[in-house]
């Protein structure tokens, strides 16, 4: 292991033993605020403790039966024993590495996720109604809860724009790799030749703002408009201005939601979309001169800017940061997302941990 890393983890493990006695000062337990805070403190060094526990129990167990080794009687029972010992050890190192790494705090919060034709006419919106689809069906096979803001349909079929709401456990955790150009190679419906056209649609994901102040918003800043949402008519059709659009004038940003038949219900969810654009702009900028920053970048959804090609003659999927091809696009189209984010999610925490380690 290395030294900086087994530094780290002695120190974690210190920590950990003074969090256990504070916690049972009798004047800590009568601070609130103090014993929460300590409270989930312990709560997170808990699992990487146990594990660092077993990972020196490991090591101990393999020093024992390496000292068997000089002895002619007990050698070639103690050299599987070596052999099985070094095997439990490096096992945990992986794991050890994993919660090392903080979690990032938005990982828990919900998410807007946000799908935009790029470039490919009629075509790009088709396949963002796929990519739309798809996440609709992996956020399915999790148990999260879908709730479409906002859509703007396109001319053939399937999104110019579409905006939905994910909420469950863990979303952002999942689909924060997700941003980015998404490039499409197929033979669109409306080609009568045949032939393989390339598109490309853009995604966005933006963690919910759990707290009204998270970003401050001056009332005087927003224009507020209401409209008729759009329906397919029929009884329960829309006689109301009850959708509602809101510029926020400072940043020219503008959301809107149309999915409720109360006015103030869509007002409402409308904020909390502006609230989450706002705070992931602000984020954005202080973070564009990070390294990392590149990956959660929407780009201008042309065809060369993509994190992902998507291509269904050859069944291919490809994402290029990671250099990742699987031939089992159709399944991913499915919701079998799971094959791209757990390598990304692997990726991404080997990264965290040599920048921990370079500090």
């Amino acid at each position: 292991m290395n030294r900086s890393i087994r530094d780290r983890l002695e120190r974690m493990d210190e920590r950990f033993s003074e969090i256990t006695l504070l916690l049972s000062d009798p004047a800590i337990q009568s601070d609130n605020n103090r014993f929460r805070d300590l409270s989930r403190e312990y709560a997170q060094l808990e699992p990487l403790v146990e594990c660092f526990g077993r990972y020196r129990q490991t090591e101990a167990e393999l020093a024992a039966v390496q000292d068997l080794l000089a002895d002619p009687e007990m050698a070639a029972l103690a050299r599987d024993e070596v052999v099985a010992a070094a095997a439990r050890r490096d096992a945990l190192e992986p794991e050890l590495h994993r919660l090392l790494v903080p979690p990032d705090p938005k990982d828990q919060c919900n998410c807007f996720l946000e799908v935009r034709a790029g470039t490919g006419g009629a075509e790009a919106g088709l396949f963002a109604g796929s990519l739309l689809r798809m996440y609709l069906r992996y956020a399915e096979t999790r148990g999260w809860r879908t709730e479409v803001y906002s859509e703007s349909q396109g001319e053939l079929g399937g999104y110019k724009e579409v905006v939905v709401r994910i909420s469950g456990s863990g979303v952002y955790s999942r689909l924060k790799f997700e941003p980015g150009a998404h490039r499409v190679q197929r033979v669109p419906e409306t080609e009568s030749q045949g032939r393989v056209h390339t598109s490309a649609c853009t995604v966005a994901v933006l963690p919910e703002v759990e707290s009204i102040d998270a970003i401050d918003i001056n009332a005087g800043d927003l224009r507020i408009d209401t409209y008729r949402a759009s329906g397919a008519g029929g009884q329960h059709i829309n006689k109301t201005d009850s959708a509602v659009r809101i510029t926020h004038l400072p940043s020219g940003l503008v959301v809107e939601c149309q999915e409720e038949r109360s006015q103030h219900k869509n007002k409402a969810r409308a904020l909390s979309l502006l609230h989450a654009r706002l705070l992931a702009a602000a984020q954005g900028t202080q973070a564009a001169a990070e390294s990392q920053s590149r990956k959660l970048q929407v780009g201008s959804g042309d065809r060369s800017e993509r994190i992902r090609t998507y291509n269904f003659p050859q069944n291919r999927l490809t994402d290029h940061r990671i250099n990742l091809t699987l031939y089992k696009l159709d399944e991913v189209m499915e919701g079998a997302l799971d094959q791209i984010v757990e390598p990304l999610l692997a990726e991404y925490q080997s990264e965290q941990l040599t920048l921990m380690m370079g500090d």
